[in-house]
Order: structure tokens, then C-alpha cells, then sequence
């Protein structure tokens, strides 16, 4: 088969002078892009990039491929730019690998999944959404339960979360938002802090997915109140530890597990995904939000899990290609 790979790279994109620094921390590097072609050619297929954005329609129109393996971000701040690359394969009926745009553009606004998660009857943490700076005005945080993380409502791979996130009283949440809207232009969302371990979980394949694994993130430096912010995944060898699997009481391990089955199959994932949980002092996973497009780079949550699982690296990328083509028959025998 023929192979096209999308994606967004770093240096692809052009930012304006008053972008936040880590506008582009969702992005990927020409390193990642090698893997997975190395991991679809060593399948006995050839591949050809066809990249991002604008890129991306020219070559996927002039190329002709059986099966996309799409990791492309999409474009701007939009709450469904995920869904971009997907949405455009589906009009031109190419298949391709991982979740479709409904489940990409759901899972991508925080304040929805967790809405939907909570009338699933998972754990989330309390939240409230700001959209502009006169809703800030008109909507009080004095009620609200302290300490809170500010954060973009429409990002991943921490971006916007930084040290300052962390607030502890109505006065700082509201400094610490109105500077998010300016920066980010997107709304905002607080969400109710909890202190306890960070875990990460993995997942694998469909009908039914498997839990891969999960992961606990351990700060080297002990803090009663860690966050996992964008400057600690920049510079993950020196600030954390990474534990896999993760040493969980079992009934903990357990609910986190039925948690992230019912989490992904509510939304409707496929082929792979990641579900980032808190839990608190008394035992109880809280899903924080999922990420159905999970980065794939050797500095990735994903891929670090999976390496300490005993996987190799291009071995797992080729596991989520071949949980693709079992959805994609025909692909397989044409």
C-alpha cells in the first residue's frame, strides 16, 4: 500500500510577534515524521508526507494513496482544528488512521468531554468556563473551590499551563484569566486543582480498546503540589520521574481502567489514545481530559509508557497502523 503521512511541523508554521511562547507546542519535529515512516515501511509499505495545512490539500489531491496516517494538529486556536485533516480525508472518502473529526473536535474542548464524562458518571473536577473578558466580569469566582488551574479550554500538551496556573483565591484566578484571554484567544477554563498523583493512561486497538498502560509522573523535586506544566514536559529528563506501571493501590488501578474504556468508546475513539487522570489523597481518579491524537515523539507521554512496557518504538506506531486497516478491510486486501 501507499502510505501518506500527515502532519504539522514546528517550523512550518508562522506565528505573529504576540503569540504566546509555546503557540506551538502541539507541533511535531521532522524526528517524529522518521519514525512512523520508518515503522510503515518496515510493514513492507511505501509512504509519501504530504504534511499540513494548505500543504496538505495540494498533496493529498496530486497523490494517490490507499490509507492516510494522520497526526496533523490542524491550524489556528479553533476548538476543532484537530478535526481538520480528518474531516477533508472523509469528503474525499481516504481512509485514515486514528478518530474521526466528531471525536476529535469533542475531545479537544475540555468543558464539553468533561460534561459528557460527568453524565457518564466519571469523576471530573470542578470547572467553570470564561469565554471574554466580560463574562469575567459578570461571573464571580468566590464560590469556586480553591486551588484552581487556569488553562486554555481548547488546547493540549499542556500548552498554556504554566507555574502561574495554579491560583489559590478569586483575585489571582481572575488576573491569571483575563491574561489568558488576551494571549490564547480562546476561552478559558478554571478547574478545581487535585493534589495527589498524576497518571497517565494509554490505550490501544478497538472493539474493545486496551488499557496499553498508565504511568505515574513523579516530580524530582517533592512538591505537595505538582503540576504538570508545559516547562516541565520541555525539560521531562531532568524535573520527573516516570513510573510504568504505575504502583496504585488495585482497586484505584481498577476504577482508572474502567474510567478510561468507558471514556474512550463514550467519545468514540479509535486506534490509540491517552487519558490523563489526578488522584486524591483519598483514592479517587479524576479524569482531567483525553487526547485521541496523542503524540508519537521519543519525548512523548505515549511513547515513553510504552518504551518502559517493554515495546520499541516503531513497533507501537505499527500498532496503531495495523489497529487501523483491521477497520479498513478492503485496504488490507486490495
Amino acid at each position: 500500500m501507499r502510505v501518506g503521512l500527515s502532519f504539522d511541523l514546528k517550523e512550518a508554521v508562522i506565528l505573529k510577534d504576540t503569540a504566546p511562547d509555546d503557540a506551538l507546542e502541539e507541533y511535531d519535529s521532522p524526528t517524529t515524521i522518521e519514525y512512523i515512516r520508518r515503522a510503515i515501511e518496515g510493514l513492507g509499505h511505501s509512504t509519501v508526507k504530504l504534511g499540513g495545512g494548505s500543504e496538505f490539500l495540494r498533496n493529498i489531491l496530486k497523490e494517490k494513496v490507499d490509507i492516510v496516517f494522520n497526526i496533523a494538529e490542524g491550524r489556528g486556536t479553533y476548538r476543532s482544528r484537530e478535526a481538520q485533516v480528518p474531516a477533508v480525508l472523509e469528503m474525499l472518502d481516504i481512509p485514515y488512521v486514528g478518530s474521526d473529526p466528531e471525536c476529535l473536535a469533542v475531545s479537544l474542548d475540555k468543558p464539553l468531554t468533561k460534561k459528557l464524562a460527568r453524565l457518564a458518571g466519571i469523576p471530573t473536577p470542578e470547572w467553570r468556563i470564561i469565554a471574554s473578558q466580560q463574562e469575567l466580569q459578570d461571573i464571580s469566582c468566590a464560590n469556586f473551590p480553591f486551588p484552581a488551574i487556569v488553562k486554555p479550554a481548547f488546547e493540549g500538551s499542556s500548552k498554556g499551563i504554566h507555574a502561574n496556573s495554579l491560583v489559590d483565591s478569586p483575585n489571582q484566578a481572575n488576573q491569571t484569566i483575563n491574561e489568558m484571554l488576551e494571549l490564547y484567544r480562546q476561552p478559558v477554563m478554571i478547574e478545581q486543582f487535585i493534589d495527589g498523583d498524576e497518571i497517565t493512561v494509554g490505550m490501544l486497538g478497538n472493539s474493545p480498546a486496551k488499557v496499553l498502560g498508565m504511568m505515574r509522573i513523579i516530580p524530582r523535586k517533592q512538591s505537595n503540589r505538582f503540576v504538570y506544566t508545559v516547562e516541565v514536559k520541555r525539560d521531562w529528563k531532568n524535573l520527573v520521574d516516570y513510573e510504568c506501571p504505575a504502583h496504585l493501590k488495585e482497586t484505584t488501578a481498577e476504577k482508572i481502567a474502567a474510567y478510561s474504556v468507558k471514556t474512550f468508546e463514550m467519545l468514540g475513539c479509535r486506534d490509540f489514545s491517552r487519558i490523563d487522570f489526578r488522584v486524591s489523597a483519598d483514592g479517587i481518579p479524576y479524569m482531567l481530559e483525553i487526547n485521541p491524537l496523542p503524540g508519537l515523539g521519543d519525548y512523548s507521554d505515549l511513547i515513553i509508557m510504552a518504551v518502559k512496557l517493554g515495546w520499541k518504538h516503531e513497533a507501537l506506531i505499527a500498532a496503531v497502523f495495523n489497529a487501523a486497516l483491521e477497520r479498513y478491510p478492503l485496504c488490507v486486501h486490495a
